[in-house]
């Protein structure tokens, strides 16, 4: 598994994860979506990192669709179809996910070898989760 970054696009699993929605339509989008979220806010004690990897993925890819969001996907990291519109479900389902990415127990905050990367990481999810707005409802 290869990280270049501490974006939310940084990884190979992040690209592969986003690879994933390629011609799909709109409705198997939210699916997938959805399933990587909500398989973060189910686990357990412990949150695997390549569950949270593609959670995070999904939260940016969530809030960048957002009218007025902070969180911009870069062409060259979000999917070459533009996302279907999105329930405002999905906007909760992201930050609960994204808390979950945060809290201890989270392969994510101690896989990092930098602490100033793990730093910038964390910086970074923040972001996608105030760009989600309170617990990720409409504002």
């Amino acid at each position: 598994m290869g990280t270049w970054g501490t974006g939310p696009f940084d990884s190979d699993l992040a690209v592969d994860f986003v690879d994933e929605l390629e011609g799909l339509t709109p409705q198997k989008v939210i699916e997938v979506l959805a399933r990587a979220l909500q398989r973060v806010t189910d686990s357990g004690a412990r949150v695997d990192s390549v569950d949270g990897i593609q959670a995070v993925a999904a939260a940016a890819l969530v809030a960048g669709t957002i009218p007025g969001s902070r969180v911009v996907i870069d062409p060259d990291d979000g999917p070459r179809e533009s996302l279907p519109q999105l329930p405002s479900t999905l906007r909760t389902a992201a930050a609960l996910a994204l808390q979950r990415v945060l809290r201890d127990g989270s392969e994510m905050l101690t896989g990092w070898v930098d602490s100033g990367d793990a730093a910038q990481w964390r910086h970074e999810v923040q972001r996608i989760t105030e760009a989600l707005g309170p617990l990720g409802h409409d504002q």
